[in-house]
């Protein structure tokens, strides 16, 4: 007995080691030609092959062995083309395999299986593709900072359900992929699998959720060898018919053009975009914004969207600046008025060269140009016409290095430049970061040091800067930041800020469980403490205390409590909008409650609200957001949601009376609709609708002066009309046809108008029937795009 003991220690010291190592499975080399049909009856699939199993649960309870029933068996063949993947994934109910339809990179209600690939096994960064049992299609980058989704890759995949669970088939290949170029390979490798029913994930290597960082948790494939990667060149001819038509009239517009990618080494892409046309991308949602800032729009254009991962590093690249709004306005004289202001500046050409060395640097340098823009004006006593330049020709640069080590660390450089042809202004940022973890991802410390300068009438630069520390393992977490930015530090020529000229201190605790209890499958409670301070005065900015709690249920329900106090006088420096001015915000609190019901289920529904209760004068803000979706078939369903902000007695710029800045008190009122419905023909064909309607007023009934002092006095003078009422109407109705790898049938109609007014109309049905009685505008058009690649090409002949 006292033996046993004495070993007791030692075998669970060995267990935990084995468990601990990384798996690793031999690839087998195949010269037979392998059908991606989702049947697995070649030859070679049979020829002894190694197989992967043992999968272990990644969530909701981490290290558990996955069960017989649900027993996943995986084989891996290569040859010099592609690597084959074949996965036997066991349920003792396959009735009951989830398997919505669904557009590509959206997951929906579907069992899911995916294999992670590392070419250079560093750790840094995984390519993923998933397959739905439907037989969707699913692929990103995967770094320990998240997933991009908008990356996508030409790889095939079949799905069959049978008796015993369902079966997938894939092929990808290597042009897919970045490795070295080393006669042996040796890759990072994982596997996962979903059972949506129950809400379960499996790996076949295990992932310790303990640990923050997923990708240096992946085990290993070898056997790959002396395979010689064929040319990567790919040609995407496109061209596009719209016709569009108003109360002004009609027109009609044809377009054609040319995306490139091609393959510069085995590690380095080039992306080049000729004759851009974005005219099917999704509508920007249309705000009534009474804040001191733009607003920021979503990226809906794939140029843009699609592997830019490396260029997003330091939050320096907004991408909407290429192509967006003028950067000047044309002064005119008193007899003098603008007839033309275009509200965008036209893509020229865009190129775009990424990717990372097998030494771990990564690379990526991004060039636009944009067209000289100009505004018409007409001399209102000659009814002469003249133009002048309110953009140039101008040229966008980003150039981005990215070293990366000891699986989980790295060093960046960033520069964007902005250069405007003339006299008109020009922008430099250059930013230096550091991202270090230890080596069992338990601690991080990152900061980033960054510099701009701009070229205009008046030369100026500033900086930014900050440390960060974070524990990022185990149940009890912490981060603790502190940053410093000055007054002209400005990144709004390629990227995007608002706030500026202040430094802050932010703490963070939390406790979490990292595997189920009797109440809850997952459970998070979170302190937070933020402090900033505006660099001129030393005036508060902002300064709260929160607590949030964020549970799943074992029913698979998700709730949020959260409770914020502002227990500090604070003062605004830009809704003034005159430098140097500033306006106090007094002191507040935030109640927040969420509850989202499970989503595997057909009918689903979800519903958060918000009260903040201001120490002033019967100052408080509602907000009510909730939405229902049903779920009809695997093919087709429908949804609807609603987001709705009221604001009573709120403060806010109004004008300028000569020097006078003028507030007033308003009431406002913000709501949103949105409806979406999918109907997925096959995997390969969809129909998708989108429809927003979205009404917002602001009712001023009092005015006031602001003060030196950042206080509000009476203005019984004042008495014109700033009120605003502001409705927006988008309707999509879209048709998708992906007849060939990467080559795509599109059909698009799209309506949509926009109109304001000084005089608030606070009837909703009224609003919504002004929508329909204004001009909409019409849009029938239809793209095609066709994927070539140029080995198929080349072997043809």
């Amino acid at each position: 007995m006292r033996f046993q003991c004495f070993l007791l220690p030692f075998l669970v010291l060995f267990s935990l080691t084995s468990y601990c190592q990384k798996k690793v499975l031999f690839a087998k080399s195949t010269t037979s030609n392998i059908t991606i049909d989702g049947k697995i009856n070649e030859a070679a699939w049979t020829e002894n092959p190694e197989i992967a199993s043992n999968f272990i649960m990644f969530e909701p309870d981490n290290g558990k062995p996955i069960s017989e029933d649900k027993k996943t068996e995986i084989k891996v063949l290569y040859d010099n083309d592609a690597i084959y993947i074949s996965a036997l994934l066991y349920d003792s109910e396959p009735n009951k395999i989830q398997k919505e339809i669904t557009n590509r990179d959206v997951f929906g209600v579907s069992d899911h299986f995916s294999v992670s690939i590392n070419g250079f096994n560093d750790g840094q960064q995984d390519y993923t593709f998933y397959v739905s049992a439907a037989g969707g299609q699913m692929d990103c980058v995967a770094t320990k900072d998240g997933e991009d989704y908008s990356w996508d890759a030409i790889w095939d995949s079949e799905v069959s359900i049978t008796d015993f669970g369902w079966v997938v088939e894939m092929r990808i290949p290597y042009a897919a992929l970045r490795f070295s170029n080393s006669q042996k390979q040796t890759w990072g490798l994982n596997f996962m699998r979903e059972v949506k029913r129950d809400v379960q994930k499996y790996t076949w290597n295990h992932v310790d959720t303990k640990i923050g960082s997923v990708t240096n948790q992946a085990g290993i494939l070898e056997g790959i060898e002396n395979i010689n990667t064929p040319t990567r060149l790919f040609f995407i001819p496109y061209t596009s018919f719209y016709y569009q038509k108003n109360e002004l009239g009609s027109d009609k517009t044809f377009k054609a053009g040319l995306d490139i990618k091609y393959g510069i080494n085995d590690a380095f892409t080039l992306d080049a975009i000729l004759v851009p046309d974005f005219g099917q991308t999704k509508f920007d949602n249309a705000i009534l914004n009474l804040e001191p800032f733009e607003q920021k729009l979503d990226e809906n254009r794939p140029f843009f969207t699609e592997g830019t991962n490396l260029f997003n590093i330091g939050n320096l690249f907004y991408s909407r600046r290429i192509g967006g709004s003028p950067s000047s306005v044309p002064e005119t004289a008193a007899n003098e008025e603008i007839t033309n202001y275009p509200s965008t500046v036209d893509l020229i050409n865009a190129v775009k060269v990424s990717g990372r060395t097998e030494g771990g640097l990564g690379i990526g340098f991004l060039n636009a140009i944009t067209e000289k823009t100009y505004a018409t004006i007409r001399n209102t006593d000659t009814d002469e016409y003249r133009k002048e330049v309110i953009e140039p020709l101008t040229n966008y640069n980003v150039l981005v290095f990215d070293q990366r080590f000891n699986q989980n660390s790295s060093v960046s450089f960033v520069n964007t430049n902005t250069t405007r042809n003339g006299g008109f202004r020009d922008a430099n940022v250059s930013a230096a970061l550091f991202d270090l973890s230890t080596k069992a991802n338990s601690y991080n410390l990152y900061g980033d040091l960054k510099y701009s300068t701009v070229n205009d009438i008046e030369n100026y630069d500033g900086i930014k800067t900050s440390l960060n520390f974070a524990k990022t393992s185990g149940k009890y977490r912490y981060f603790l930041s502190g940053k410093y930015i000055s007054k002209n530090y400005d990144i709004n020529d390629l990227g995007i800020i608002f706030y500026t000229n202040y430094h802050s201190a932010f703490a963070n605790g939390s406790y979490r469980i990292v595997n189920p209890t009797k109440f809850f499958n997952t459970f998070k409670i979170e302190q937070e403490l933020n402090l900033e301070v505006q660099n001129t005065t030393g005036k508060t900015q902002e300064g709260w205390y929160k607590t949030s709690i964020k549970a799943t249920t074992l029913k698979n329900n998700y709730v949020e409590f959260l409770f914020q106090l502002n227990p500090l006088d604070r003062f605004d420096f830009f809704e003034p909008r005159v430098d140097g001015r500033f306006v106090y915000i007094p002191k507040s609190a935030t109640v927040y409650a969420a509850f989202v019901t499970n989503q595997n289920k057909a009918f689903t529904y979800e519903i958060e609200s918000a009260i903040t209760k201001f120490d002033e004068d019967q100052r408080v803000t509602y907000l009510l957001n909730g939405g229902v979706k049903y779920r009809f078939n695997d093919k087709l369903s429908l949804a609807y949601d609603f987001q709705y902000t009221k604001k009573l007695n709120d403060r806010g710029w109004v004008a300028f009376d000569n020097t006078d800045i003028i507030f007033g008190k308003r009431d406002r009122e913000i709501l949103q609709n949105n409806i979406t419905g999918k109907y997925a023909i096959n995997t390969k064909m969809t129909l998708n609708l989108s429809g927003r309607y979205y009404w917002s007023y602001s009712d001023n009934d009092t005015f006031f002066t602001l003060q030196d002092n950042g206080y509000l006095n009476p203005n019984n003078e004042y008495s014109l009309n700033k009120n605003r009422n502001f409705n927006s109407w988008n309707f999509d109705l879209s048709y998708s046809w992906w007849f060939a790898p990467g080559s795509e049938l599109s059909v698009l109609y799209r309506n949509y108008t926009q109109i304001g007014s000084n005089n608030v109309e606070k009837n909703f049905h009224a609003n919504l029937k002004n929508v329909f009685d204004a001009d909409m505008t019409n849009i029938f058009s239809v793209s095609f795009r066709y994927f070539i690649d140029y080995n198929r090409v080349k072997n043809k002949f």
